[in-house]
């Protein structure tokens, strides 16, 4: 039995996404593990921000709870979770399934002095590090994330985003439009994604006159949920490739 950690699934929350747990392998050894205790771990390790073998003795063992979130990531079992929450939060809302408009935004971000893939530096921010390319719906629930190097340009990381998005299938059969901010401004990338996907790009410009910080319309969304994905792990349930 574990400590009641914050961090802890509620049972109702555990019994929510239980079924979208892949079953143990046919014929193999019975799992033994309890699923919703390696959830808890993992969740842990998100809020905490600890490493993998700092987690409590009273949780499953570290290289086991690690195992279970590499192989989940691998075949898409987060993607399904996360996809399948969304869903819900947005019928809860009152709304369809599939939004009809999204917001995309970068962010560039320094990274960790170990880590050498996906790394450039990005100019205009003065950063060295990776650049988070992330759509969002207008309620501000992620879609999709995709993680370069910094110095990748705004509209080449918003055609990979993009290209993700599309993927989703029936998650955004409505879609037809995509604010993004003057970073992705120029005819070649809105003809493109009217081309590729049918999609309208509207790009939405910060007024002249301002100073300092100001939530520009639609955009906000997408900047509110931008800090959310600081984190490694926490980029893992925002939902793609992080690390």
């Amino acid at each position: 039995m574990c400590k009641a950690y914050s961090s802890n699934l509620t049972q109702a929350q555990f019994e929510l996404i239980e079924p979208l747990i892949p079953p143990a392998k046919p014929g193999g050894r019975p799992r033994e593990v309890d699923m919703w205790a390696v959830l808890n771990a993992i969740l842990y390790v998100v809020v905490q921000g600890v490493k993998w073998r700092d987690i409590p003795g009273d949780l499953p063992a570290w290289s086991t709870v690690y195992t279970y979130f590499r192989n989940w990531r691998k075949d898409g079992t987060w993607l399904l979770i996360h996809d399948r929450l969304r869903g819900w939060v947005r019928a809860d809302a009152g709304r369809q399934e599939s939004p009809s408009e999204a917001i995309i935004d970068s962010q560039s971000v320094k990274s960790a002095t170990m880590v050498h893939d996906e790394v450039g530096f990005d100019r205009a921010k003065s950063i060295k590090g990776r650049k988070r390319h992330t759509a969002v719906d207008t309620l501000g629930l992620v879609l999709r994330v995709v993680v370069t190097a910094a110095n990748l340009p705004e509209r080449a990381g918003g055609k990979q985003l993009l290209q993700q998005v599309q993927q989703m299938g029936r998650a955004v059969s409505r879609l037809y439009l995509i604010w993004v901010d003057g970073g992705y401004a120029g005819n070649p990338f809105l003809q493109w994604a009217m081309d590729s996907f049918r999609w309208v790009i509207q790009v939405v410009l910060r007024p002249k006159e301002t100073k300092g910080f100001v939530l520009v319309k639609k955009r906000w969304v997408v900047e509110n949920t931008q800090p959310q994905c600081r984190h490694p792990l926490q980029a893992e349930f925002c939902t793609y490739r992080w690390s």
